[in-house]
């Protein structure tokens, strides 16, 4: 097995910090950027940078670019604030746009002449069940659907390349974001385990391992492509 290195943005926790540790265990070298970066745990080498400061990021990603040969880039940080139609702060707004969207063009920008220049490479975008239509989720789908949009385009103009271009929409998962706006027993979870035709929550392992697919050489024909891991909540629920 050909050890590659990989960047993922939010490295430090839920799914980024499965999947940093699943790609580490299979012998790959895993550069984290997080907003903190004091784990000595971190399987890999972990990066403190505000992904809100588009400068502050941009002087990393150069910094990193001549440190590391990246063959690929995980786009998994993430921002969500929860707003009804007619309560939406414009502020949330411009900020989920900014901070789920931005990083991931300045991380590809920066990794993408390494991967021209060497034939290979492989980006994974992290998008959500979201963008099917849930309550309350206006911003953050408005900036996952873009996600899609970005994986598409990307991998039409990357095709001939060698680079592949896919997406993964994340049902509910437990994770430090999600439970910081749905608490463990409360109504909103009920909802969202009433959606999930397997009634239950994924697991920040079970995205690792998707992701960590489509990173490696077997996905190679595969590009273009968002896939639900979400335990059946894209196609309905299940019957009673």
């Amino acid at each position: 097995m050909q050890q590659r290195t990989f960047l993922i943005t939010g490295a430090s926790k839920g799914i980024g910090r499965a999947l940093s540790e699943r790609l580490a265990a299979a012998g790959h070298h895993v550069v984290g950027l997080a907003r903190r970066a004091d784990d000595p745990s971190f399987p890999g080498t972990l990066i403190s940078v505000d992904l809100s400061d588009r400068h502050a990021t941009d002087q990393v990603l150069t910094e990193l670019t001549q440190r590391f040969a990246f063959d690929g880039v995980v786009n998994n940080v993430g921002f969500i604030r929860l707003g009804k139609l007619g309560e939406i702060d414009l502020d949330d707004l411009e900020d989920a746009l900014a901070l789920n969207l931005r990083p991931a063009v300045q991380t590809v920008q920066a990794a993408l002449p390494g991967m021209r220049a060497r034939g290979w490479g492989r980006v994974v975008n992290l998008s959500s069940l979201v963008v099917l239509g849930v309550a309350e989720r206006s911003t953050y789908a408005a900036a996952k659907s873009a996600m899609i949009s970005f994986t598409r385009t990307w991998a039409l103009e990357l095709a001939r390349t060698g680079i592949t271009v896919n997406a993964i929409a994340p049902g509910p998962v437990e994770t430090e974001m999600f439970r910081e706006n749905t608490a463990a027993g409360s109504e909103a979870e009920k909802r969202f385990l009433a959606m999930v035709p397997m009634n239950r929550l994924g697991k920040p392992d079970e995205l690792a391992a998707s992701i960590a697919f489509l990173l490696s050489e077997e996905a190679s024909f595969i590009t273009g492509q968002t896939l639900f891991v979400d335990g059946g909540a894209s196609i309905g629920r299940a019957p009673l």
